[in-house]
């Protein structure tokens, strides 16, 4: 951890640049720039509110996973997930994990290898298992009762599949509740300590249709303790000495900074912690470890970029700065009270002096992007303000509400910039609509 991160900062200096992506630069006339694109220029071509990924950020991001883990890391696709950002990941190398049958049909689209797609969900349809199933995916990971029954019933005898179980350590990790998974109380996975992990274990050692060669885990999102991966560690390792099986993935939910003063976790930390204490704890060298991380992988790499509106002055009160996206492109300030820095993208070294709560355009007086920001008391009406931090669950929450159509995303990389995703229109919302 960088200690010089932690510190808390005065607000009202100019956006911390460690936030930005990697390779962002600041002209001569304060206007920003990534890897050689004017962010102004972008605008003018594709619109806002914009999705800027730093593709070279990304892919960097892949290789510093490789060197410390090795081949077995799983992206969580949950985070972010085109046609685009699967290539990407097959390119690098990485394991992916999806969620829903939806999520498989955009990796499978791209020629993503099949093998190393990890399928998740707490309630996968038949549907979707039948096409886990027929792609040929390397794990699908069981997360109830229900699911054995159902995945049996759909292999045929004499060609089983590998399987993973879901396993809940009943480690409650340091995040917000929502976002926290491995507790007692999840509707995710078999419970350790209830003796749900055991009886699914002793269950499917007798099935002729399911091969179980591992566990999974999860303890929560946006982790900033390493002492929790630690104790997930600790609490699963007699279990799995028990299974009899040589695959365990602990999952991702490794903390990325959203504000100024929030702590900067590496990839190495977080590896050496698990790795000692895999050691520690006795897990033999022969397992396979493998974790997932997903915000951490994209989330430092992306911001967004909105234009200003109106700027409402409540004396005494607030001022409001409304842009022309918010919950609809960000849900996460809504869902979870998330933080997030503002600043105007032709003005990055200006001072902040002016407190501000920066609002979305939707009906909702919980539309709110920022709710204690800053900006330069020369903000106005036009000017490009930006969002930092905004690569993981920004896009892929994104919803239609009030008939709003979702963002543009634009991947810059040292070569040039491309468009991977094009604004919904208001004719793609009409198609679906059968009057």
């Amino acid at each position: 951890m960088d200690e010089t991160q932690s510190q808390v900062a005065d607000p009202t200096e100019p956006i911390p640049l460690h936030l930005l992506p990697q390779g962002c630069g600041v002209g001569r006339d304060g206007a920003l720039w990534i890897r050689g694109q004017r962010v102004s220029d972008l605008v003018k071509e594709f619109g806002t509110p914009l999705f800027i990924y730093d593709e070279e950020q990304i892919r960097s991001r892949a290789k510093e996973l490789k060197a410390h883990f090795g081949s077995d890391v799983a992206y969580a696709s949950k985070a972010f997930l085109c046609k685009a950002m699967a290539r990407l990941v097959d390119e690098e190398g990485l394991h992916i994990d999806v969620a829903s049958g939806g999520e498989l049909s955009v990796v499978l689209s791209v020629g993503f290898p099949p093998e190393r797609i990890v399928m998740h969900g707490n309630n996968k349809s038949v549907a979707e298992l039948e096409l886990a199933i027929s792609a040929g995916v390397g794990r699908i990971v069981i997360d109830s009762f229900d699911e054995i029954e159902r995945l049996e019933s759909l292999i045929p005898r004499g060609h089983p599949i590998e399987v993973w179980i879901r396993v809940t350590p009943g480690v409650e990790a340091h995040t917000h509740e929502f976002i926290m998974t491995g507790q007692d109380d999840s509707k995710f996975g078999f419970g350790l300590l209830s003796g749900d992990a055991k009886i699914a274990l002793d269950r499917l050692k007798l099935s002729e249709r399911l091969n179980l060669v591992g566990l999974h885990a999860h303890i929560g999102s946006q982790i900033f303790s390493l002492d929790s991966f630690v104790k997930e560690v600790e609490v699963l390792a007699p279990f799995f000495a028990s299974a009899g099986v040589e695959e365990l993935n602990f999952g991702g939910g490794l903390g990325i900074p959203y504000v100024s003063g929030e702590p900067v976790i590496e990839f190495s930390d977080w590896a050496a912690a698990l790795k000692d204490s895999v050691k520690a704890a006795g897990i033999p060298s022969s397992a396979r470890i493998m974790v997932e991380p997903g915000r951490s992988l994209v989330g430092p790499t992306a911001m967004t970029v909105y234009e200003i509106g109106t700027i409402k002055e409540i004396q005494g009160i607030r001022t409001y700065v409304s842009v022309d996206g918010g919950m609809s492109d960000n849900p996460r300030p809504v869902l979870y009270g998330s933080g997030y820095e503002t600043f105007l993208v032709d003005s990055v070294f200006a001072r902040r002096e002016r407190r501000v709560t920066v609002v979305g355009k939707h009906c909702e007086s919980g539309d709110i992007l920022v709710k204690e920001g800053q900006l330069p008391s020369a903000a106005k009406v036009g000017d490009l303000l930006a969002t930092p931090v905004t690569g993981a669950y920004g896009y892929s929450m994104a919803s239609n509400y009030n008939k709003v159509g979702r963002p543009a995303v634009v991947f810059v990389n040292n070569r040039g910039y491309r468009l991977v995703l094009r604004r919904e229109t208001v004719s793609d919302l009409l198609s679906l609509d059968l009057g």
